[in-house]
């Protein structure tokens, strides 16, 4: 039972090891090497993807979020107006740009393959994803602002407890 034990625990050992140093086998696959395919349908698609989470975590609600839950928000017909404009604005900016980010990370992946890269391209490419990255985030992010200012002090702590975050033991700053 002993060397079964140590067989298994020197197994997680060395899988554990082959991972570290090669943490990124079988991404040389990928259409564009610093994207997973997920990330590309979230970039194509205007999905969140984790970049309103200083907005959602901090009482600013989200409007898909908010239609998810209206039936518990208790919802005036203007405020789901308002919150379905505020999401289809949001989306279809965040399409645009995700679709520029992906085209030009697709366009760095081409520099490197080809050979063709120099530190200007590199530099001006980067320049240009982390542009694009952060007008994405402003988008998202800008949604979670208007979403607050139409919503009572009431709706968004029922909001953070249908969302997990209300445990009774922050406190809500007002400004």
């Amino acid at each position: 039972m002993k060397s079964r034990l140590m067989l298994l625990l020197g197994f997680v050992v060395v899988s554990h090891a082959a991972f570290a140093v090669q943490p990124y086998a079988g991404q040389q696959q990928r259409e564009i090497k610093s994207l997973s395919s997920d990330q590309v349908d979230g970039l194509l698609q205007g999905k969140g993807m984790g970049m309103a989470k200083a907005a959602e975590l901090n009482h600013y609600p989200g409007p898909k979020h908010v239609l998810d839950s209206s039936d518990k928000l208790n919802l005036s017909q203007g405020q789901l107006q308002k919150t379905r404009f505020f999401f289809d604005e949001m989306k279809k900016e965040a399409m645009a740009l995700g679709e520029k980010i992906v085209i030009q990370e697709r366009r760095l992946d081409h520099l490197f393959a080809s050979q063709t890269i120099d530190e200007k391209s590199l530099a001006d490419t980067l320049n240009e994803i982390a542009m694009l990255r952060g007008k994405l985030r402003y988008v998202h992010l800008k949604t979670h602002l208007k979403q607050k200012g139409i919503m009572s002090a009431q709706q968004i702590k029922h909001y953070d407890n249908v969302r997990g975050y209300g445990t009774g033991k922050h406190h809500q700053h007002h400004h």
